[in-house]
């Protein structure tokens, strides 16, 4: 006999719960979590395709994770098991593969789902970790905790993590409203009538929980009696004593209540006190330990506050002290008080210098404490201990410059005063001590040197390993740099569509896919050797993480983006970040057009262009002895840049004309010194090569014999020499309304 195909947690009675009898089946009645099983989404793909590999669930109460697992279940052709981890042990487990591996020798796959994945002990998740790995299961993992603390890391790293997020209230009020209307599952061959302030009252305080906000709905439902007319009117008097007091999200030992503490900590770091009120309220309202909280903001008195103000530590240690002595509820204003000083109070992270200390003495292990600072008391007449030592006191200013650090450390930097608060008072002293201290050690470096000759032994040579940097190209830096910086602005998320829309070698698509696992990145290729190149560098990813890439220029994106989703099958994508390197180049104008059609509502377009009219200017990197010389050396060269200005109004009004908003432009000057290889330096002086040289538009300004000394001038000081170069870039970032 056949064994069904799923069996465990979603095996239940007729008589289940409005919340378990309107667990969606499909993907199609699923609602919320587009991001995550939205139209061309990672995992409604491989839902949809049936290869779906081991993932985990992670996100808060009523958001759909055994929902998902459920719709799985109804569409795989795998067999389904299913068991909880509160309840299962590793002879459960070890059932489940027996199972498993028999289906497997039959030609069919197994899907595991484990219910609270995170309640496994180590003992019971080390079991499971060689089926998951070997292929015998693939795991569905639920949890509500941060997977990344609380699941092994070996089945971690053979599992694709997707967060869940709380419902909106628009699907909260979706959700409502198919309870209502189905027949079957809810409500929907009843007279029942929802008022739309109760309504609005349960979506409220259900606070993103789908089950609270139905499990709300069936208790007004079902001890609501119906009136004259058998309908059953819920109010919202009804809807108040149904769901009265909003669920707080908060464990002491799970993610909410690190999350909270780490956003009121962040609150008061970052001088917000409305924010930092409202996070301390959170806690306080959870039933958090107020000597927790305390405790923190000892720390962050001295961590984040430090010099600024001194007093703030003697502040909350004495609110600390007065919340031990009053305890709860009065003890809320201590609380409050110690906040709120120190979200205001000026802020400098100035300690963290002893971090940079600690790091030098792990690295310094072999540094001895200089002879005048040894203690005298009981050697000073054998080895000459503390000989040399000036006393401060004896001092005017109770201060004198001398040697304090080991002497592989002098002129090393550790403690770096701010500008804020009481600490900017000491910082202009602090830094003229510096100074004369700086050059008491030059002055011991030079008597060391010097023809008297003393026993102080020589400053140890530092060894700093330059190969890294010989090694990497300067261009790939500032490719880096801008590489970087463009995805500083476009904020990536990990699940969002994303398109390339001048993929050239890749650069920005292989960051992209980095960035946006869960999501899914087109390409657009401008010629077709760059979309075989970039298509056979994707053929080592798995099938479903591979790029789409799509051969076409920027300024008829749209088109083809369409024709490559018709292709396939499906609709053109509306994606949520449009990202692009010297995609503008012809008609900028028609790119932005072609960007904004492309964008979802609100979806973010970024791009980075170089400024070809503020390239390195060639004549500024040697000296050619002859202002006159110069000058004209200098037209000459600006006369080709002429036309390569950007217009930033004219750029800015083509993005607004395209449909984009908050549209702003910012550039970037990047230096960096190249090494310029005699052989690029004499290439610019070549004649008749076709393309203009550096020398022809020399030429429309100078004598034969001019140029030439030119050429030597630039020969002599840059040929195989290392420069310094600049490169502009701007970079437009825009919002589609």
């Amino acid at each position: 006999m056949t064994a069904p195909r799923q069996s465990g947690l979603f095996s239940g009675a007729a008589s289940e719960p409005l919340a378990a009898r309107m667990r969606p089946r499909t993907l199609d009645e699923f609602i919320g979590q587009d991001r995550i099983v939205g139209p061309g989404r990672l995992l409604r793909r491989a839902i949809q395709a049936d290869q779906l590999s081991s993932v985990i669930f992670y996100g808060p109460p009523g958001t759909g994770k055994t929902t998902l697992a459920r719709v799985i279940a109804n569409t795989t052709k795998a067999d389904f098991l299913a068991i909880n981890a509160v309840l299962a042990g590793v002879k459960d487990i070890r059932e489940a593969v027996a199972r498993a591996q028999a289906t497997r020798e039959a030609g069919r796959r197994t899907i595991l789902f484990v219910d609270e994945v995170h309640r496994f002990n180590k003992a019971q998740q080390d079991a499971l970790l060689p089926w998951v790995e070997n292929g015998t299961v693939i795991l569905i993992g639920a949890t509500t905790e941060n997977p990344y603390f609380e699941v092994n890391k070996a089945l971690l790293s053979r599992s694709r993590v997707f967060e869940l997020t709380p419902l909106d209230e628009d699907d909260l009020r979706e959700v409502a409203r198919q309870a209502l209307a189905d027949p079957e599952r809810g409500y929907g061959g009843r007279d029942v009538v929802l008022d739309e302030d109760a309504l609005d009252h349960l979506v409220n305080v259900a606070n993103g929980d789908a089950r609270a906000l139905l499990n709300a709905l069936e208790l007004a439902v079902e001890t609501t009696p119906p009136g004259d007319d058998g309908v059953v009117r819920v109010t919202r008097a009804v809807a108040e004593e149904s769901i009265q007091r909003r669920a707080v999200l908060y464990d002491k030992e799970g993610d909410a209540h690190f999350d909270t503490i780490s956003a009121f900590i962040k609150s008061v770091r970052g001088s917000d006190p409305d924010a930092a009120l409202y996070w301390l309220a959170k806690m306080v309202y959870a039933g958090e330990d107020p000597r927790f909280i305390m405790r923190r903001l000892l720390v962050l008195a001295s961590e984040d506050v430090g010099l600024a103000d001194p007093q703030a530590l003697g502040v909350v240690a004495a609110a600390a002290q007065a919340l031990d002595y009053v305890g709860l509820p009065e003890g809320r204003f201590h609380l409050a008080q110690a906040t709120l000083y120190l979200a205001t109070a000026p802020k400098s992270n100035s300690t963290m210098a002893f971090f940079d200390a600690l790091a030098a003495v792990e690295r310094e292990r072999e540094a001895e404490v200089p002879d005048h600072l040894k203690d005298a008391n009981r050697d000073a007449e054998g080895f000459g201990h503390g000989e040399g030592y000036l006393y401060p006191h004896a001092y005017r200013d109770h201060w004198v410059a001398q040697q304090y650090l080991p002497d592989a450390l002098q002129g090393t930097v550790f403690y770096q005063p701010s500008a804020m608060g009481h600490e900017a008072t000491v910082r202009d002293e602090v830094m003229r001590r510096r100074e004369a201290q700086v050059a008491a050690m030059a002055e011991a470096e030079e008597e060391s040197r010097g023809p008297r000759g003393t026993a102080r032994r020589p400053l140890p040579e530092r060894s700093v390993d330059r190969w890294l940097e010989r090694t990497v190209s300067r261009a790939g830096e500032r490719l880096a740099t801008v590489r970087d910086h463009l995805f500083g602005l476009a904020g990536v998320r990990r699940d969002e569509l994303v398109l390339d829309l001048a993929a050239g070698t890749g650069l920005l698509t292989w960051e992209a896919l980095r960035r946006a696992p869960n999501g899914q990145v087109w390409a657009l290729a401008a010629t077709e050797r760059e979309a075989t190149a970039m298509e056979q560098a994707a053929a080592a990813l798995p099938e479903l993480q591979r790029p789409v890439v799509v051969r076409g220029a920027p300024a008829e994106a749209a088109a083809r983006v369409a024709d490559a989703a018709r292709r396939q099958g499906d609709e053109a994508p509306a994606f949520d970040l449009v990202i692009g390197r010297g995609a503008l180049g012809g008609d900028p104008a028609a790119v932005l057009a072609q960007a904004a059609t492309l964008l979802a509502s609100g979806g973010r377009l970024v791009l980075a262009e170089v400024d070809r009219g503020a390239a390195q200017r060639l004549h500024r990197l040697v000296d050619l002895g002859d202002p006159d010389l110069a000058a004209r050396v200098r037209a000459a060269e600006e006369e080709v840049y002429a036309g390569e200005r950007v217009d930033d109004e004219a750029l800015l009004a083509a993005a607004r004309a395209a449909g984009l908003e908050g549209v702003r432009l910012e550039r970037r000057r990047l230096q960096t010194r190249e090494t310029l290889p005699r052989r690029t330096v004499e290439a610019w002086f070549e004649r008749g090569a076709g393309r203009p040289s550096y020398a022809d538009h020399l030429a429309t300004r100078l004598t034969g014999e001019e140029v030439e000394r030119v050429r030597r001038a630039f020969v002599a000081q840059l040929a195989d020499a290392e420069a310094p170069w600049e490169a502009t870039y701007y970079f437009l970032a825009a919002t589609r309304g």
